[in-house]
């Protein structure tokens, strides 16, 4: 008696639904992805616009009133040499103490700015910062930032 041979493997219309799967759970995450290491690329700006808010209040503190220079006033470099991978620059406003940080390196921020308002409430001895996001579109600022 003959063993009786069976052939094992997939059928053309299973393949088909495989990678008509794959294909509907791709057009899903690539977009989340990139939308998350924009907002990973945002948050690089935060953080290099503590060390300019720090000077900032410790400006105010020790001289009560804000400059009407820019960063050199704060003792920080110039903003263009505060950089990281995905900022262009972190300046300080003359007069008002603004931080506007600006990107670069990622199409969706290029050129794009977020900015952060110093308040200095009179008696309170305390700088309060209020992100106003800038042109960076809402959906890539940090929480804090978004209206």
């Amino acid at each position: 008696m003959r063993a009786q041979q069976t052939h094992q493997g997939f059928t053309l219309i299973e393949l088909m639904i495989v990678i008509a799967i794959l294909g509907i759970l791709m057009a899903i995450a690539l977009p989340a992805y990139q939308e998350y290491t924009t907002r990973a690329r945002v948050a690089e700006g935060m953080s290099l616009a503590a060390s300019p808010r720090l000077a900032v209040a410790e400006t105010y503190h020790s001289e009560g009133a804000l400059p009407s220079g820019g960063n050199p006033d704060y003792g920080l470099p110039l903003g263009t040499l505060i950089r990281g991978d995905y900022v262009e620059s972190v300046e300080v406003q003359p007069n008002t103490g603004e931080i506007v940080v600006t990107f670069r390196g990622d199409p969706r921020i290029t050129g794009q700015t977020l900015i952060y308002v110093p308040s200095m409430p009179a008696g309170a001895g305390t700088v309060t910062w209020t992100c106003t996001g800038g042109t960076v579109v809402s959906k890539y600022r940090p929480p804090a930032c978004r209206p």
